[in-house]
């Protein structure tokens, strides 16, 4: 159930009168926010301080006419309080802090269903929107195995891969790990997009999944709203899999994201001469970590977060029937997991958030020597590359390359692919 919001404070309707005039150019709302500090004093403002700034001229046009855009705010006031949708201002603790962390976070964000979900531990699954069945069949059967280890499926609710991805996450027969999808939208919150994609809609949301949005609320779907959702779904996930598109695919644009971002990218192979797979091949080729089985990603999503692997908990093995031949009439090959008990199944939380006690205790804290703390501060467990750690600590090459050496020696941090991690 969405929270009632009764009422927005004079700051929260500053930043939705900014949002509106500036039709959600993420470059003009920041340019506003930097230039003038807070969003009242940015609205406030004159449209000549505006002009100087060099604001669109049609962003201009609006902030000359205020009554409109409170007419708009009221309309959005009005469905808060109906609970058509709710509405996250980024300064707001429900915020998703993950997608504070990215290049051009939102400034608010509106969702229909469970937000509690947007604070848990998420893996991304896109891909083709017109995947072969195989394809179709590894999506689903990918994204139910990950939901039932606890994680959240977040997608793009297009057609093809991304839909096959948000109804496996929802196909769990137990009700406790029914719902835990994402759907970001390419288009605005009350707005369905493809039209028949509605029943997708409503079941997310009565099974307890998420529903986003950072656009206006009737935006329409456009050439240019997709990359932004894209960048929504790779900010959110701790991972992205890709488990076919073509070489044009906007799936490698959430790929890239993801990668910019620190975060690993996984990516199923397939036929060579299948030319719907062969963005797969190169992300693969690029750098992505080839896989066959979802086990493979948990157990790298898992050493990324200091959680215990699964692989070890139980002998109990269970048949989780996912098949990653092609279906060309090569035998099937059911794989065996690691079955999941109760005691792993809070699993899914975020890395900044503590960990539940029935996950494996955190290690002792690392006693960092102190002439080494500023570039062990620069270092995370997503991996930065020596230029980056240049620029980061400004360290001549050489002393940086002996700091390096020495956290190394000491086991603290290790080296993988030419990027440095903690361990």
């Amino acid at each position: 159930m969405m929270a009632v919001t009764s009422s927005l404070s004079d700051e929260q309707r500053a930043v939705l009168a900014l949002w509106t005039e500036v039709n959600a150019s993420l470059s003009a709302y920041h340019k506003l926010i930097t230039s003038f500090g807070t969003a009242e004093l940015a609205w406030y403002a004159k449209v000549d301080a505006w002009r100087q700034l060099g604001i669109h001229h049609s962003h201009l046009a609006r902030h000359e006419q205020p009554e409109h855009t409170q007419a708009s705010i009221d309309k959005i006031q009005q469905a808060l309080i109906e609970e058509r949708y709710g509405l996250l201002f980024a300064d707001q603790p429900d915020y998703p802090a993950q997608l504070s962390q990215i290049y051009d976070p939102p400034p608010l964000l509106f969702y229909r269903g469970n937000k509690a979900r947007l604070r848990q531990a998420q893996i991304a699954i896109v891909g083709s929107r017109k995947p072969t069945a195989h394809a179709q069949k590894i999506t689903f059967d990918i994204a139910q195995y990950l939901a039932q280890a606890g994680y959240i499926i977040t997608s793009g609710l297009a057609m093809g891969v991304d839909k096959r991805a948000h109804l496996g996450a929802l196909a769990q027969a137990d009700a406790e790990y029914q719902g835990r999808t994402i759907g970001v939208m390419g288009t605005g919150i009350e707005v369905n997009y493809p039209n028949h994609h509605d029943k997708l809609f409503a079941q997310i949301i009565e099974q307890g999944g998420c529903i986003i949005s950072e656009l206006l609320p009737h935006t329409m779907p456009h050439k240019h709203t997709f990359p932004r959702r894209n960048r929504l779904v790779a900010g959110l996930s701790l991972a992205t899999i890709v488990t076919e598109a073509t070489i044009q695919s906007g799936s490698l644009i959430t790929a890239r994201l993801t990668s910019e971002q620190g975060k690993q990218v996984f990516a199923i192979p397939s036929h060579i001469d299948n030319s719907n797979a062969e963005g797969c091949h190169h992300l693969i080729r690029e750098g992505a970590t080839l896989i066959y089985h979802p086990q493979q990603v948990l157990e790298d999503v898992n050493a990324q977060l200091g959680y215990e692997s699964y692989s070890h908990k139980s002998e109990d093995t269970v048949d989780i029937g996912i098949d990653i031949t092609e279906s060309n009439g090569s035998q099937t090959n059911h794989s065996k997991a690691t079955k999941h008990t109760n005691k792993d199944k809070n699993i899914a939380v975020m890395s900044n958030h503590p960990i539940p006690s029935n996950i494996k205790s955190a290690p002792s804290p690392i006693v960092v020597p102190e002439h080494l703390m500023l570039v062990y501060e620069q270092l995370d467990w997503h991996g930065q590359d020596l230029d980056a750690l240049i620029i980061a600590t400004k360290l001549a090459t050489p002393q940086l390359i002996g700091q390096l050496m020495e956290l190394e020696l000491l086991g603290i941090i290790s080296v993988q692919g030419g990027r440095y991690l903690r361990v």
